[in-house]
């Protein structure tokens, strides 16, 4: 890894400790938390009290039915799908966790679509 490299990772890893420094997700309100690599989106529920994915869900599970639609189509869908197993497993209230992105794009298409999908954030 180049030194320009690992100065942008050393840069990335500190945004996100610096969010997550300011959110904690419960049992009754479970972190959010988004990755977003160049090609897909993941997203999941963190209690972070019991260590544990209360549920997730990536772009892999909804690619199929999404056919052709465009990144921010499919994060949006990524996030009311996952409003929806949080509604099933009882959860209505999310804390969200956007690590190192800016809240703008994908990012957004995922909060948007999870309170879309009747999570409250």
């Amino acid at each position: 890894m180049t030194k320009s490299r690992k100065k942008l990772n050393e840069k990335r890893i500190r945004r996100a400790k610096r969010t997550r420094v300011k959110v904690l997700g419960t049992a009754a309100k479970p972190r959010l938390s988004v990755f977003r690599s160049n090609r897909y989106v993941y997203a999941q529920l963190i209690d972070d009290e019991k260590g544990r994915t209360v549920a997730s869900i990536s772009t892999f599970e909804i690619k199929k039915a999404a056919g052709k639609d465009t990144k921010t189509v499919q994060a949006g869908r990524i996030g009311e799908e996952l409003a929806k197993k949080a509604l099933a497993a009882g959860i209505k209230q999310a804390t969200f966790d956007r690590g190192s992105y800016k809240y703008h794009g994908r990012i957004k298409a995922v909060a948007e679509g999870a309170r879309k999908g009747g999570l409250i954030i």
